[in-house]
């Protein structure tokens, strides 16, 4: 991807703005695209009670990516739902940061599906999730 065509989709996040649950719980946004997205969350304020990073901020994580790409994919016209998401957690992460890389696997009329790779500071995989949007018919 170009870098204009990379700044025509950070700009359309910018112009909508992130989702109140998002800035909770500190999403980071550094790439998008409909193909690919990257974002950060850090590991402080979204744990359990015993100091890991909650397996529900991962899938939140995963949400957001898989419906902001979807979003980028239908356009600003059309409304976007997850229908599925599933997530398989492999390593605990105790501090730092995540990062959650999100690719597409499937871009079409009314389904979007995406695989999304989280990792800790030390480039080990602590998560693997996978969402599937609808694109809704606009409503009339």
């Amino acid at each position: 991807m170009d870098d204009k065509a990379h700044s025509n989709f950070m700009e359309q996040l910018r112009e909508r703005g992130s989702g109140a649950l998002d800035k909770k719980m500190g999403i980071e946004i550094l790439e998008a695209s409909p193909t690919r997205l990257v974002a950060t969350m850090p590991v402080e304020g979204n744990t359990q009670p015993i100091g890991l990073l909650h397996g529900g901020a991962n899938v939140v994580l995963a949400e957001s990516l898989g419906s902001i790409g979807t979003q980028l994919h239908a356009g600003p016209d059309r409304t976007v739902v997850g229908v599925d998401i599933n997530a398989t957690h492999h390593k605990s992460a105790t501090k730092g940061k995540v990062t959650a890389v999100a690719t597409a696997l499937s871009l079409g009329k009314t389904m979007c599906s995406y695989d999304i790779v989280i990792t800790n500071d030390e480039g080990q995989r602590t998560c693997t999730a996978r969402i599937t949007c609808l694109i809704l018919a606009p409503r009339k």
